[in-house]
């Protein structure tokens, strides 16, 4: 086995420590959950697991990552370099919305909702301006001409066109305005039920203050 050298860590919290790793192959992403709380070993690992999942499923798919290992503690994926969206904002640039709501398209037609597209850290820019998603841990596997997949493929949209309207509003068009308005039972359910369960455990047990991953609005 080559050997595997740590470039820079990118993130840490409970569920584990990403960082940029190096070895023969070059570079790559893992997710190491050697150093997750024993209290939180067991989500930490449903979590990875579940990007490990999700990434089998879209294997292949361009501007998503790679699967390439997991072991049921470290988790290795393929690098795309890029920067987050709320670090490169797409400010006008409508040919991004639109390839991502491409890749959208392909990501369902796989079978597969990502889940958490409203935190713009999920959304990269690449280093030729094109869009590419990152962190599937939520991701949803299913029949994609299911009512239920279908509802939650809707719900990754209405999260791409909300970031659209942040940076690109004047390329909105009526359609894209009409789905923006129309908020499904799913919403309506998390806001009412998951939503405070969520800030609760994240801010108050955990400690995370990053406004869930969201980037800062203009």
């Amino acid at each position: 086995m080559s050997d595997v050298i740590e470039v820079t860590a990118l993130k840490a919290d409970s569920f584990g420590r990403i960082a940029l790793m190096r070895d023969s192959r070059g570079l790559f992403v893992r997710r190491d959950l050697s150093h997750v709380p024993w209290w939180l070993r067991l989500p930490a690992w449903w979590l990875a697991r579940r990007e490990a999942r999700a990434l089998e499923r879209i294997d292949g798919l361009e501007a998503t990552p790679r699967l390439l290992g997991w072991d049921g503690r470290k988790l290795d994926r393929s690098y795309m370099e890029g920067a987050a969206m709320y670090q490169r904002p797409p400010r006008g640039d409508l040919a991004y919305f639109r390839r991502a709501r491409r890749l959208l398209q392909r990501l369902h037609r796989r079978g597969l909702a990502h889940n958490d597209l409203a935190k713009e850290a999920n959304w990269l820019v690449l280093a030729d301006g094109a869009p590419a998603i990152i962190d599937f841990q939520l991701a949803v596997r299913g029949d994609p001409r299911s009512r239920w997949m279908r509802l939650l493929a809707r719900e990754d949209l209405r999260h791409l066109l909300k970031h659209k309207r942040t940076y690109c509003p004047q390329h909105l068009t009526p359609v894209e305005r009409r789905v923006l308005k129309r908020h499904s039972w799913v919403r309506e359910l998390w806001f009412v039920t998951g939503k405070p369960v969520y800030r609760f455990v994240t801010r108050r047990i955990l400690h995370w203050e990053d406004n869930e991953g969201q980037g800062p609005k203009p």
